[in-house]
């Protein structure tokens, strides 16, 4: 009756419960048979034989705890002779994984578990051992990759990004459906090639759909995109554009900021120092009383700082105009307003966006941005933080799907 009972709960198909081998106030162990006879599913080719058993093998596989208890199964399987291969295999039982010995349901609360918490505490909380995890959890990844992942979701309005996964210039590219706000797909390195393998995998058809693609300026991804997504509008992003635009009145304080070093001017050392920068990089209308002193005071002092907040400034008005030819004509003007500034920073600068004018007008035409993927890089960036790095570039990418993208067990909630 107690076999019985056990049998009811663990719900185990066309199994059950033969015997309790063992048990004490941490684990149970059980053997399980089959209740019935059914086809022999080959654990190799996957493929139906009939003959004669040659043997029975027991396989030990843990599988979800029970009132408390670590439940481990002693698993009945008969071996046969494939006749594809000539060797000897066991059977495929459907609800029991090949090789992790574990059961399906065990893998699946190792994958949900590690979707909130990293492998360590993860195998803490189960009692598991990191590398145990860390095989059961990617191979749970690939498969669900390959059911939901290939060939890769097409897209209307995308979103492209990267993100360092180890020091030494190491990145990945993202790619973010704007709309459902995941990644769909990702990919080593940040060059053009990397990102025509996403344009190739929804192919020819799906690429002439896509509407619009932001970007961060970087002429790969621009390059790939044009040869591509033929008929898509490719969008320089607000947030990258003014993020330029920021470094550079950063660099020009560094510079000042290294000039009154050397010329031993402390006054404008302590007002110019690490401190102090925030006061440069915010907008002017959220500046405190405090702070639009302060920065009326660097600027009456120190000219290049005082030109470099004025083309600032007068950049930022080009996202307030009504329509893409006021805007045209704006940035226009402050192009030549910076390459006559007689900063040469700023002057790279504007040839920089002078070649890239109509990605930063095309913002007008579609309002699209990839703020979203500097959401989803900080997501990745705590995500590394917390496992201390990934030093399997593979496994990175498929955590970025689990914690950002379509392989978050919530969705399938």
């Amino acid at each position: 009756m107690r076999q019985y009972s056990i049998t009811r709960v663990l719900g185990l198909p066309e199994y059950k419960i033969e015997e309790i081998l063992s048990e004490s106030e941490s684990a149970i162990h059980l053997r399980v048979v089959a209740y019935k006879r059914k086809p022999f599913i080959c654990s190799a080719c996957g493929c139906e034989h009939d003959g004669v058993d040659h043997d029975r093998v027991e396989v030990v596989a843990e599988d979800r705890r029970l009132i408390g208890r670590r439940v481990y199964l002693h698993v009945m399987k008969r071996r046969r002779r494939c006749p594809k291969d000539g060797r000897m295999r066991v059977e495929a039982v459907a609800w029991l994984k090949p090789l992790a010995r574990v059961t399906d349901r065990f893998a699946e609360d190792v994958y949900r578990l590690t979707a909130i918490a990293t492998n360590v505490e993860a195998g803490w909380y189960l009692g598991l051992d990191d590398e145990k995890v860390y095989r059961i959890d990617r191979e749970r990844l690939e498969g669900l990759f390959k059911e939901r992942l290939e060939p890769p979701p097409a897209v209307v309005n995308m979103s492209v990004d990267e993100v360092s996964w180890l020091k030494y210039y190491r990145y990945v590219t993202n790619v973010i459906d704007v709309d459902l706000r995941k990644v769909i797909w990702n990919g080593r390195g940040r060059k053009a090639e990397v990102l025509d393998k996403y344009y190739r995998g929804i192919g020819k058809n799906n690429c002439g759909k896509i509407e619009s693609v932001a970007l961060d300026g970087a002429r790969t991804y621009i390059s790939s995109t044009e040869n591509n997504a033929t008929n898509a509008l490719i969008v320089y992003d607000k947030f990258h554009v003014v993020q330029r635009l920021n470094s550079t009145v950063d660099a020009v304080r560094k510079i000042e900021l290294n000039k009154a070093r050397k010329e031993e001017r402390g006054d404008l050392v302590e007002m110019m120092g690490c401190k102090q920068r925030f006061v440069l990089l915010k907008n002017k209308s959220k500046l405190t009383e405090k702070q639009s002193e302060h920065l009326n005071q660097l600027c009456a002092v120190n000219e290049p700082i005082y030109k470099a907040m004025l083309l600032k400034e007068s950049f930022l008005e080009v996202y307030t105009k009504p329509d893409e030819d006021s805007a045209k004509e704006c940035l226009n003007a402050w192009i030549t307003q910076a390459a006559a500034s007689g900063i040469k920073i700023f002057h790279e600068l504007a040839e920089k966006f002078k070649t890239k004018a109509q990605y930063i007008l095309n913002w007008f035409r579609k309002r699209i941005s990839s703020a979203i993927s500097e959401g989803i890089n900080n997501k990745i960036k705590r995500l590394k933080r917390m496992a201390y790095g990934y030093r399997d570039v593979g496994y990175f990418l498929l955590k970025i799907h689990q914690h950002c993208g379509l392989l978050n067990p919530r969705l399938s909630q």
